[in-house]
């Protein structure tokens, strides 16, 4: 049994997370600003930018899942880099300092995307100069920092979800759902991308296998998926059905979008709005373009198979709203 500090599990894969790790055993405490309400675990509450913060939550700890970010199409630029490198970085010394074993860092295939089509890849090397976007530049920053930072003491591990989606979603569900039904939902060309999604349970599962299996992966990312591309207007649909709106019926040109995704962003940094941004260049690229991944060393070093298909995610995410 490991006692495991999880930070971030206040989100909405974090607590899927946690749940996980206790259900397999694990002594479980969280760190993140307010408490988690996953049952069996030990909140302890501050931020990841507060050192003396870290060091109190890391006590007695012998292994960090890191999923704790600032996740955003929009804000500045300076409290990505805050949350997301800072906060990694004092984890990860944290971590080493308390005698932390094993340390999963929880990035994001956004951080190996230059904007061109990702078809049946590994996972890339993280680029930080060619991502899109704050969110993804810092995040893949704190991946290298994290890979760096690997050795025979504290073995690091870094898990790249794609597209995490399930029932009590509030980012990219209910983003989806919400723009259905005011009719703000369109296809960008022609919807026949293909794109890899990873329903909520088997990301935390793989996440899971990671931390189990450190020892023998550590140094190395992964990208997880169902493993089941689908075309992206598929997908949308799909949760538009489960959630009974209409599916994106109006189409606008992968280019326009992507032109006016770049004009909205400048916008927003001199006036933002209340909300996220209604699109980026970044959300163009990744609605208009392939991403699908290659699973089998994934699968094969994690030990690692998703349990829920997305037909069946699909049936589910219908039942919850139901």
């Amino acid at each position: 049994m490991l006692t495991v500090l999880v930070t971030g599990a206040s989100g909405f894969l974090g607590r899927a997370v946690a749940a996980r790790i206790v259900a397999a055993g694990h002594e479980v405490y969280t760190f993140q600003r307010r408490a988690s309400g996953v049952p069996g675990v030990i909140d302890r509450l501050g931020s990841v930018e507060d050192p003396a913060a870290v060091a109190r939550a890391i006590d007695g700890i012998d292994a960090v899942v890191h999923l704790a970010a600032k996740v955003s199409l929009a804000g500045e630029a300076a409290d990505f880099e805050a949350v997301n490198v800072g906060g990694t970085r004092t984890l990860l010394a944290a971590a080493a300092d308390a005698g932390a074993c094993r340390f999963v860092y929880v990035s994001s295939p956004s951080v190996a995307h230059a904007g061109a089509s990702i078809v049946g890849q590994d996972a890339l090397p993280a680029d930080p100069d060619r991502a899109r976007g704050d969110y993804a530049r810092t995040k893949a920053r704190a991946e290298l920092i994290a890979l760096a930072a690997d050795s025979p003491r504290l073995r690091v591990v870094a898990v790249r979800p794609h597209l995490v989606w399930g029932p009590g979603d509030t980012q990219l569900v209910a983003r989806i759902v919400d723009r259905a039904r005011s009719g703000r939902l369109p296809l960008l060309g022609h919807g026949a991308a293909l794109i890899d999604s990873t329903y909520v349970d088997n990301a935390a599962s793989a996440i899971a296998a990671a931390l189990e299996h450190a020892d023998g992966v550590h140094g190395r990312a992964y990208v997880v998926t169902n493993g089941e591309p689908r075309p992206v207007a598929e997908l949308l649909a799909g949760i538009c059905a489960a959630a009974g709106v209409p599916a994106p019926a109006w189409r606008v040109p992968a280019a326009l979008a992507r032109g006016a995704g770049s004009l909205i962003e400048a916008a927003w940094q001199v006036r933002p709005g209340a909300d996220e941004p209604p699109m980026t260049r970044f959300l163009a690229e990744q609605l208009s373009t392939a991403h699908w991944f290659d699973q089998r060393r994934t699968r094969a070093d994690l030990d690692w198979v998703p349990e829920v298909t997305l037909d069946e995610g699909f049936r589910r995410l219908a039942a919850s709203y139901r």
